[in-house]
């Protein structure tokens, strides 16, 4: 078992019970899901780009992505409908806890002048989005095989209902919150 769902399971639970004055454990927020998404928009003039992210983002997940699909064609964006335009993963169970251990430990650090994640990313229902600016900062990353820099969007579904559920929930996992 993750060391991180088991400190879930022997800190966080106990700790989230007791400041949030839950009856029963089942009412205790969880993490259900982290989605990374990368979004590909130079791909419309040059399909070898979305293999790229996607070979980019499978390092980094250790999860094969799915490509995402424009919903509709934009004319000024060169976009027509389903047309690839980005790809994603979704991270559940081991997976998603072994992604949320590395991040946490390992690749935020690693950014040069951190100083913590923003503590007004929540969208108000306890779900929290992350926004990086290049994969490069992932150890798993070799800077020689990068075809181009890119960004990524990381959002941690939980089953909080307030922001400050899902803020003391992260936090118990040990994401770095600006003070």
């Amino acid at each position: 078992m993750n060391h991180l769902k088991e400190k879930y399971l022997k800190e966080i639970v106990p700790s989230l019970m007791e400041k949030h004055s839950y009856k029963s454990v089942m009412e205790v927020p969880k993490l259900e899901k982290i989605v990374v998404n990368m979004g590909v928009g130079d791909a419309t003039t040059n399909s070898k780009l979305i293999d790229a992210a996607m070979a980019d983002l499978e390092i980094i997940t250790g999860q094969k992505p799915v490509a995402t699909k424009a919903k509709k064609a934009i004319a000024g964006f060169k976009v027509r409908e389903g047309q690839a335009i980005g790809c994603k993963a979704t991270l559940r169970g081991e997976n998603m806890y072994n992604f949320l251990d590395k991040l946490i430990s390992i690749t935020l650090p690693r950014v040069r002048d951190f100083r913590g994640v923003s503590p007004k990313s929540f969208d108000g229902r306890g779900n929290y989005t992350l926004g990086l600016t290049e994969q490069l900062i992932f150890s798993e990353i070799e800077y020689d095989n990068v075809v181009k820099v890119r960004g990524m969007d990381i959002v941690f579904v939980t089953t909080a209902k307030t922001n400050e559920e899902a803020y003391d929930l992260l936090k118990g996992f040990g994401m770095p919150f600006k003070k």
